[in-house]
């Protein structure tokens, strides 16, 4: 169990990590900002396990007219 975006988040067990978080949830393809334990983590550090408890915080951008 993580904590994403503010609420209780049950990862399943083949996400292990950030970038496969990114995969499950639609957003491997985005321009993001990830956030892990309050740290932001450049695009080379995906691969960083999830473990339970970790906050994870994606701020994703949306583009508008």
């Amino acid at each position: 169990m993580i904590d994403l975006n503010g609420k209780s988040y049950s990862v399943v067990p083949e996400v292990g990590t950030i970038q496969q978080l990114l995969e499950h949830l639609g957003l491997g393809d985005r321009i993001l900002i990830v956030e892990k334990n309050k740290e932001i983590l450049q695009k080379d550090y995906y691969d960083a396990p999830i473990m339970d408890r970790d906050q994870i915080e994606i701020i994703h951008f949306v583009g508008g007219g």
